[in-house]
């Protein structure tokens, strides 16, 4: 049943990012009365297709891609669903629903998965490591969005354009204050999830894990990571400054995921 329900909701959420382009693109108000509602749906029946998935497989986080990509779904949903419900900001629902979108689509068609085969990644450790993790990513690609919308509305104003096509941006402050407090949610999750991960590697490869350069290319991260929240709350820095600073950490940790995918600890094997 959980694949049906990942259709279901992959369907819905199809249906609302359809209608939210017309809604905060053509100022339609109606079309967001038909997309908040889709969104909500959706996340519903992903939530549902998420619990069935982990409880057929006997665990309590995704082992394989495939599980990975529907819970990281499921957390970008949840989030474009809070700042919506926290700051109106319906823009974010253009970038969030259609992203969304595209990384359950491999769940939704059914493609196989592959999972963690070795007992020390079966352990409780796991559990704080991936969902840690998966949240810290998903806070991330949100201070992302923010950032961007930010530039864009920025430079707008600076070209004193009227009511035009972009005038369904947020306000400047809002998409400050969405890109500072998701940085300052990443920031736990992604300091638990690294920990946590420590503690797994090093009981199936040994102290070795920290002679792996991309092991240490994730712990510079986290020390980037610090140094931005630093800078940002010891000079009140704001503005395109602190957004240009939140986006090079941004790339930083997907660098440094995409480096760790190559490593045979974050490696997904088909059984």
């Amino acid at each position: 049943m959980s694949l049906l329900w990942l259709r279901v909701a992959a369907i819905l959420y199809a249906v609302a990012g359809a209608t939210a382009f017309p809604a905060v693109l053509y100022g339609q108000p109606r079309w967001q009365r038909v997309s908040l509602p889709a969104a909500v749906a959706g996340f519903f029946f992903h939530l549902v297709a998420v619990v069935e998935l982990m409880a057929a497989a006997h665990h309590l986080v995704p082992l394989g891609w495939v599980e990975v990509q529907a819970t990281l779904a499921l957390l970008i949903v949840a989030a474009y669903l809070l700042v919506y419900a926290a700051y109106r900001a319906a823009a974010f629902g253009i970038i969030a629903l259609p992203l969304a979108l595209v990384v359950m689509l491999a769940p939704a068609m059914g493609a196989n998965t592959g999972s963690f085969v070795t007992p020390e990644m079966r352990s409780g450790w796991l559990v704080v490591h991936i969902s840690a993790l998966l949240a810290a990513y998903t806070a991330l690609l949100f201070s992302l969005i923010a950032s961007v919308l930010y530039l864009v509305q920025e430079r707008r104003l600076k070209s004193k354009e009227g009511v035009g096509f972009l005038a369904w941006l947020p306000p400047l402050e809002t998409m400050d204050r969405i890109a500072y407090l998701s940085l300052l949610i990443g920031f736990p999750c992604m300091t638990v999830g690294l920990l946590a991960g420590s503690l797994i590697a090093q009981l199936s490869v040994g102290a070795a894990y920290f002679l792996d350069p991309k092991v240490l290319l994730s712990f510079g991260m986290w020390g980037l990571y610090v140094l931005m929240l630093l800078v940002r709350r010891s000079t009140g820095l704001r503005g395109r400054r602190a957004i240009y600073l939140s986006s090079v950490v941004f790339l930083v940790v997907l660098s440094v995921w995409a480096a760790n995918q190559f490593s045979s600890v974050h490696r997904f094997p088909v059984p």
